[in-house]
């Protein structure tokens, strides 16, 4: 398939395709969206940014009919911001339908959400938890839906929603049709399409990789407290009209996004100690572009589509290998460019080393000195124990399991 006009789409719909500016199709759309609008059950593999939300957009859409005023397709997702980005997307394309999409998720008003319900709701789109308040409540009936769509399966399973997701599904109807999308098929994935899915179609684009043509990757060794200059200096190099910097804790985020704001840098934060509130208005003022720097925590590292990030910089090497990945696949998305930039500290090569083993594209050194290994153990100041805030953390200092480090 070469184009979306190719598809035995309504007209309203191909309009609002049309709208959106989606002309040509990428891989996991071309091989998807055909056997899901024929009504087949489908696993798709993809990596983030491969346009997975489009793929079953257009035929979650078609499938819904606006004359009944009964929720008919459901859309699981792990988290609220991808909750709210795919709620998005399938406005583009029913722009020109009266398909309604309602989203419910966790730490926004259950009266708003109970508002939109009950004016009538063709679509719903929602992270487990919430989802199953409002079935228990008998405020969303599952009785008519006709397709279930579980996005970033395998982020569900990590995040403990497994359970939650068989509890959803068991109230749906047997005959449903079921499209699951996951950048990587743990065995606890398979068997959940084991279960649910007839004879499903597999998809396998590409696995949770980036790609050596559109991103390019580097990295620089440094020692703590080169992280900021090397940051600014960086910044200020790079032709960019946003970034994503991505650090360990939330303290750390909430430090760097003030030294940036010092330093008269457009920034927001992203981390979980904002309300639902306060992340939606940092996503909104990074989106519309009126901030350039995001500086977040591992919660912006999936799920989150923003299709202008430029670059994408670790300050921190994440512990799990396969973090980094979810982390640069916020740039050079659905075919776009971008660069990644890693800062490792001599605390931080053991995991760095980690990555560099599981890579395929290769991870370049930023500058001649980079190239070299390092030398001797960590200075003190990187292996020691990192300062401690006062306050709550006091009350668990004798039980050093339940200390926590900010």
């Amino acid at each position: 398939m070469n184009s979306f006009d190719e598809l035995q789409l309504r007209p309203d719909i191909k309009k609002g395709v049309m709208a959106a500016g989606f002309i040509r199709p990428f891989p996991i759309q071309a091989q998807a969206i055909g056997p899901l609008l024929e009504g087949k059950n489908l696993v798709g593999q993809a990596k983030a940014g491969s346009g997975k939300t489009l793929a079953f957009g257009i035929p979650l859409v078609q499938a819904v009919d606006e004359r009944v005023p009964r929720v008919q397709c459901l859309v699981l997702a792990p988290t609220r911001e991808l909750a709210v980005q795919i709620t998005l997307e399938l406005q583009k394309i029913g722009a020109y339908t009266s398909v309604r999409v309602v989203t419910v998720y966790g730490g926004q008003s259950m009266n708003v959400q109970l508002d939109a319900l009950r004016r009538g709701a063709h679509v719903v789109v929602g992270t487990p938890g919430r989802t199953i308040d409002h079935i228990k409540r008998g405020t969303l009936r599952l009785d008519s839906t006709k397709l279930v769509v579980l996005d970033e399966a395998d982020v569900m399973l990590d995040m403990g929603f497994i359970d939650d997701v068989d509890y959803i599904l068991g109230k749906t109807p047997a005959s449903k049709q079921m499209a699951l999308f996951s950048a990587t098929m743990p065995r606890a994935i398979v068997q959940l399409a084991q279960r649910y899915m007839a004879e499903p179609v597999r998809v396998m684009v590409d696995v949770n990789e980036p790609s050596a043509e559109t991103l390019e990757q580097f990295f620089a060794r440094v020692e703590r407290d080169e992280k900021l200059p090397l940051l600014l200096d960086i910044l200020a190099k790079e032709n960019r009209k946003s970034a994503v910097v991505f650090c360990r804790t939330r303290y750390g985020t909430i430090r760097l996004a003030r030294d940036l704001e010092r330093r008269f840098h457009s920034v927001v934060s992203l981390h979980g100690d904002l309300s639902q509130n306060q992340r939606d208005h940092s996503m909104g003022l990074f989106r519309a572009g009126r901030a350039d720097i995001l500086v977040a925590t591992d919660v912006a590292s999936r799920g989150i589509d923003v299709r202008q990030v430029d670059c994408v910089i670790n300050y921190d090497v994440p512990e799990d290998p396969t973090v980094y990945f979810h982390r640069v696949g916020r740039t050079a998305r659905a075919g776009d460019l971008g660069k990644s930039y890693t800062f490792v500290s001599r605390d931080e090569s053991p995991d760095f080393a980690r990555i560099v083993a599981l890579a395929k594209a290769p991870i370049k050194p930023l500058r001649e000195q980079d190239a070299r290994a390092p030398r001797g153990p960590p200075p003190l100041s990187a292996t020691g124990p990192r300062p401690w805030r006062h306050g709550r953390n006091e009350r668990h200092r004798g039980n050093p399991r339940r200390w926590r480090r900010y």
